[in-house]
């Protein structure tokens, strides 16, 4: 009878104890920090991985970057084609190259190293279930430019030119085909063109979907780190976002062979990808009344034979809020020294954009010494001509 009291009272102890310690951990896992409502109270961006996978591969994989104090935000594609040193194998490969479709958690990792960054949250959408989001919401809007016509085994591809709303079966065809024709660049506007309209139908929605039974039934469409209460705030917060000034930056570099793939091999040892990663979260949090630069207009001309410098250019001030209006080739391609050819009456807000990139050879149109700069006629304030000294972030010299 008294070694049964005795073990009673140890047992009495001992689930005490146990109370003791349920408590404080049911008491931290509620008071823990949420990022996205720690964004709501402060100015912090949130970081949310998407990922559009066929078959177990990601087709498509973007990362937005929303404030929500100032309701804007910014999205990177990452193509799987960028090469990197992968921790896991210590080899540089695709960073897509370890995707595990039941476990993000390394990709993801490897997203992060990429772009500098943490990332929040994640969400997975398969083909399958993009199919079930987009006719959830009714159609997504696009507007394709040309029509196509192709056969690719027993899957009819039709699309007619000019704007259309594509159910979900179109959608899924639409954000997932691949044509022998098309070459990678158009394919991936194409793919991000459709990723930013199915962001707006969401937003457009944002009343449907804040509704208890159809965001439970959203929800399952997608696997996600994010709790039921979380992705509601989500869901909550998307219609805020200036979806018209939101811009799709891509992860550029140099394409290079390397142990028999073509790999896009970020720039200077992804050291430009970081800073206009850093840059594009800084603008984000900025208060729109004192965000100045989008009083200016940008052309951007290529004055090398370096291909698509001007276009990778205008990705990185439109991810600084700039209004890049117009992207081209300058009259000739032997530009040593890249030039600010401005028609601003604002001298500082000049400066500002040659700080943005480090020029200081910044002159007036109708300056004697520039000859043909092909911007007389030019709507822009600002035409921007850039030289051989531009290494595809600053201006190494002036």
């Amino acid at each position: 009878m008294k070694l049964f009291k005795l073990d009673a009272s140890k047992l009495l102890l001992a689930l005490i104890i146990l109370i003791f310690f349920l408590g404080i951990f049911f008491a931290v896992y509620a008071f823990r920090s949420n990022p996205l409502e720690e964004a709501l109270s402060t100015n912090r961006v949130v970081n949310i991985l998407y990922v559009i996978e066929d078959d177990k591969v990601p087709l498509s994989a973007y990362v937005l970057m929303y404030n929500p104090p100032t309701n804007r935000a910014a999205i990177w594609h990452i193509p799987g084609q960028i090469g990197q040193r992968i921790a896991r194998t210590n080899r540089v490969d695709r960073i897509d190259s370890i995707y595990d479709s039941s476990r993000i958690g390394n990709f993801q990792s490897e997203v992060e190293r990429l772009l500098g960054i943490d990332i929040n949250f994640s969400m997975v959408i398969t083909k399958e279930n993009l199919v079930s989001i987009v006719d959830l919401l009714e159609g997504v809007e696009i507007f394709i430019p040309s029509a196509v016509s192709y056969r690719n085994d027993d899957t009819l591809i039709l699309f007619p030119s000019g704007m259309t709303v594509l159910d979900g079966d179109k959608a899924g065809i639409y954000a997932t085909y691949s044509l022998p024709y098309e070459d990678d660049e158009l394919k991936t506007f194409r793919r991000q063109r459709f990723f930013l309209s199915f962001l707006s139908r969401q937003i457009q929605m944002n009343d449907s979907l804040k509704n208890k039974d159809v965001s439970k039934l959203y929800s399952s469409f997608f696997r996600s780190n994010m709790n039921r209460r979380t992705t509601r705030l989500l869901f909550e917060e998307f219609v805020n976002i200036d979806i018209g000034r939101t811009n799709i930056l891509s992860v550029a570099g140099d394409l290079r062979e390397v142990s028999g793939q073509m790999l896009i091999i970020p720039l200077h040892d992804g050291n430009i990808v970081k800073d206009v990663v850093r840059q594009t979260m800084a603008a984000l949090t900025r208060d729109i009344d004192d965000y100045r630069e989008r009083r200016l207009t940008v052309e951007i001309l290529n004055g090398t034979a370096i291909t698509g410098r001007a276009s990778r250019t205008a990705e990185i001030l439109r991810s600084f809020g700039y209004d890049v209006v117009a992207v081209g080739n300058a009259e000739r391609n032997d530009y040593e020294s890249t030039v600010i050819i401005h028609r601003s009456g604002d001298e500082s807000l000049v400066k500002d954009f040659g700080d943005s990139i480090r020029c200081t050879n910044i002159r007036r149109e109708f300056d004697d010494e520039i000859a043909d700069t092909q911007s007389r006629d030019a709507k822009a304030n600002i035409t921007l001509i850039i030289g051989r000294n531009f290494d595809g972030r600053y201006v190494t010299g002036n």
